[in-house]
């Protein structure tokens, strides 16, 4: 069972969220940038001046963007609970009304759909511009 009070409870969810929704934004970033580079060296060029300046806004993009879903439950919109074991903490999914509902809609588009979406098709456009460069090499 869950050995600490709600508040314990809530910080848990919510570093786990956030940590988690930071990890997932900013592998969305590296692939995104990795296939613009990569697929479009006429716009990665404007990314040879790529400086500490440019990644700490990416990454401070990622971290707001994190923060924001986050904390949403600490503003009544969705919450966190125990999970159904009760060992631990998340976000409560089997959460009663239409604000939970629509907050767990919102995370399932916007926190994994998206990403994943533009994760596989960043990678999947390196790999179409891999093996179009490399028949091109062949045939020459």
């Amino acid at each position: 069972r869950w050995l600490f009070d709600q508040a314990v409870c809530t910080l848990y969810a919510f570093c786990g969220v956030l940590f988690g929704l930071s990890s997932l934004g900013s592998l969305t970033v590296l692939s995104t940038v990795c296939c613009l580079k990569v697929c479009y060296p006429a716009y990665g060029r404007c990314w040879d001046a790529f400086s500490r300046s440019h990644a700490a806004l990416l990454l401070l993009a990622v971290w707001g963007y994190a923060l924001a879903f986050a904390a949403a439950p600490l503003a009544r919109w969705g919450s966190y609970g125990p999970e159904p074991y009760g060992t631990a903490c998340c976000i409560a999914w089997d959460a009663p009304g239409r604000e939970a509902a629509l907050y767990i809609l919102a995370l399932l588009i916007f926190c994994y759909l998206l990403p994943c979406l533009l994760i596989l098709l960043s990678y999947a456009l390196i790999l179409w511009t891999v093996w179009v460069s490399r028949r091109a090499v062949r045939q020459h």
